[in-house]
């Protein structure tokens, strides 16, 4: 009868446990084959800012290769932290799998993003990030290093006692605070020669006037450095309209069809281009691994480069410019 019992017993044990197998094969399978649903919520959809535009089809490349629904929700302008967090709003509501976010504000979405982990909604962040780490996983350039490559760079271009002025887009934003610090260091000692930093709210047309009235403060400026697309265009704008070509240099970060134009013209001397194409296919992608229960790696640097006319022209870096066939 002992003996009976104990087989039993055993029995028992291995049916149980055979079933838990099962039932952790079968959860699994369909957590691999399920349709993930995914909200991005750019800073922006801006059509006439090719930063945006390849990043978002980076995006929507890789939820079509991977068979996910993603639903992007914008704001009209990238410094509109309250309708950033009203679309944050209806995004939790709609209790996707994951929400992707480029956040515009260092700090006013964190209690948000708080209520969507609360809720089991994945927290991806791509381009930009908040103070504190909430997210699961983040894409992004690695913003100080692109803001040393400019630096460093412009320091070959100037003279000891050359005069610097710099154009931001917003101020206090994660890739703002990070590009300036890395400029700064990149400058070395020549960090002392930075006359003024000015704010242009990622606006091309206040880029442009801040742009004019450095121009007419400082008459023996030497170079403007912008620090993402619309502060760069807008600078280079101004330098062009103004005919102050021959004595002011100008740089910046991020490329455009109009800013490679620029550089054709002589007004940019360099940019440093993030692969943004690149970031916003990898947000995707790492995302669904991610929702898989695959391994990722928590931060995910997408890369940028140094164009100047000098390799503008080479293949590789005519991919970068126009990147969305490759990756």
């Amino acid at each position: 009868m002992k003996q009976y019992k104990k087989w039993m017993i055993l029995l028992t044990a291995v049916v149980l446990a055979i079933a838990l197998i099962f039932g952790l094969y079968c959860w699994n399978e369909k957590r691999t084959n399920k349709t993930f649903s995914l909200i991005y919520i750019p800073k922006t959809e801006d059509g006439t800012n090719d930063f945006w535009t390849s990043l978002l089809a980076g995006t929507r490349i890789a939820a079509k290769e991977y068979g996910v629904s993603l639903e992007v929700l914008a704001p009209a302008r990238e410094q509109d932290v309250k309708r950033q967090n009203e679309l944050l709003a209806r995004a939790i509501e709609a209790r996707p799998d994951a929400i992707l976010i480029s956040p515009s504000s260092f700090t006013e979405s964190e209690e948000l993003l708080k209520e969507a982990k609360q809720q089991g909604i994945f927290v991806t962040y791509v381009d930009s990030y908040t103070k504190n780490e909430i997210q699961d996983l983040t894409v992004a350039t690695d913003n100080l290093e692109v803001g040393r490559k400019l630096g460093e760079y412009t320091a070959s271009l100037i003279g000891e006692n050359s005069k610097i002025a710099v154009v931001c887009h917003v101020k206090g934003v994660s890739t703002a605070v990070e590009r300036e610090q890395g400029f700064r260091e990149g400058l070395g000692k020549k960090e002392e020669n930075i006359v003024e930093v000015v704010y242009c709210d990622s606006l091309y047309e206040k880029s442009y006037h801040l742009t004019e009235e450095l121009l007419e403060k400082y008459p023996d400026l030497e170079l403007i450095a912008g620090l993402n697309e619309y502060s760069s265009v807008g600078a280079a704008r101004a330098v062009k309209d103004c005919g102050a070509e021959s004595r002011v240099k100008v740089v910046g970060v991020d490329s455009s069809q109009e800013a490679v134009e620029l550089m054709e013209q002589g007004i940019f001397q360099g940019i440093v281009v993030q692969k943004a194409f690149k970031m916003g296919y990898l947000g995707v992608k790492e995302t669904v691994r991610m929702l898989k229960g695959e391994t990722v790696e928590r931060n995910t640097d997408s890369g940028s480069e140094l164009v100047t006319p000098e390799n503008m022209y080479t293949s590789e870096i005519e991919k970068l410019l126009f990147p969305f066939d490759s990756i």
